[in-house]
């Protein structure tokens, strides 16, 4: 295809409200030699697209300053030292920004195939979170089947993606929403309970499902006081992974109790990371993960889509964290080809 000079792109006009996000014209980025470019479908919003707004989150050296971690498209163009992808390859891809836009550049290693069955609005959905938690409860907390997993948040972006990984890979995910109109939603991703933090004590919940044992691995995206209620709930020789902090990046944490139960806590940021990194992490998921949603193993998450055009309206309803599953912008290419 002949490709344009110029793209559609979200600017953050300044840090501030939902507002600041403004539709822009540019030139298309430049295409490294071990890059790929995408032409975007559609892009997921996540958190840190937020903080990024909002002033809080500043791109890395050498990232695009474009909001916008995760896209689905097309391939459009490949770098010189590119392996093993093609013109026209569906792909979904992590980014290192730069997703909230027609197209990006992407390197060869955070690029994986679109599952099996699967459109571009979903497929954009699964890479920052399916990164982020394969990276931390995976790679670095190594649950392994049969443990108990407490999800905080499990009918989010993060959370969902949580209770899919944990179910897949054999283990057992006990969700915590903080609205028990969330309970299906977290039942049909897989979860075999779920807690109503406002209504429920987490931590005796915790021991009545599991038995009296405690959660081996528990995932936090709250903070503040959920650090002692996750050590309460905790089984002995545990490990807590946090992940984002929405409540509160400070903690009172029992650290004699944390000593006694030999507790783990560990804490990591997906975007830093190198391309080697990320290139390990898209590996482990091509091998032990996606596949089995191309199968049909896996559960789709629920998917709200916006014009990439009224991106401020998705992170108006993302910071009112009524949602469930993950929001998503559709470019123009995207409204017209989302299918299967």
């Amino acid at each position: 295809m002949i490709l344009p000079h110029d793209m559609t792109y979200i600017d953050i006009s300044t840090s501030g409200s939902p507002e600041v996000l403004v539709p822009q014209r540019t030139t298309l980025p430049e295409v490294g030699a071990e890059e790929v470019l995408i032409r975007i479908a559609a892009a997921g919003v996540n958190g840190p697209d937020l903080a990024q707004r909002r002033g809080q989150y500043a791109p890395p050296p050498g990232a695009s300053p474009i909001p916008g971690l995760e896209v689905a498209g097309d391939v459009v163009a490949l770098g010189a030292a590119v392996k093993g992808w093609s013109i026209g390859d569906r792909v979904m891809a992590l980014t290192n920004g730069g997703g909230y836009a027609e197209y990006v550049a992407v390197p060869q290693g955070q690029v994986l195939p679109v599952p099996a069955g699967w459109d571009y609005a979903e497929a954009a959905a699964l890479p920052e979170t399916w990164f982020t938690v394969t990276q931390t409860l995976v790679m670095r907390a190594g649950v392994a089947p049969g443990m108990f997993v407490l999800v905080h948040g499990g009918a989010g972006g993060i959370g969902g993606a949580a209770i899919q990984i944990v179910t897949l890979l054999g283990a057992k995910a006990i969700a915590v929403v903080s609205d028990s109109a969330k309970f299906d939603y977290c039942l049909g991703l897989g979860a075999i309970a779920v807690i109503d933090r406002t209504a429920d004590d987490i931590v005796e919940r915790v021991k009545a499902i599991t038995g009296g044992h405690g959660a081996d691995r528990i995932v936090d995206i709250v903070g503040g006081d959920m650090a002692a209620v996750n050590v309460a709930a905790a089984a002995r020789g545990g490990h807590i992974v946090q992940i984002s902090t929405l409540e509160g990046g400070a903690a009172n944490v029992p650290l004699r109790q944390m000593m006694a139960k030999d507790l783990t806590l560990s804490g990591s940021t997906l975007r830093p990371q190198s391309a080697a990194v990320k290139a390990a992490i898209a590996t482990r998921l091509a091998s032990d993960l996606l596949p089995r949603l191309g199968s049909g193993a896996g559960v789709r998450p629920a998917v709200t889509t916006f014009p990439l055009e009224a991106a401020s309206e998705a992170h108006r309803v993302m910071e009112g964290r009524g949602h469930r599953g993950k929001l998503v912008l559709l470019t123009a290419f995207g409204m017209t080809e989302n299918a299967i």
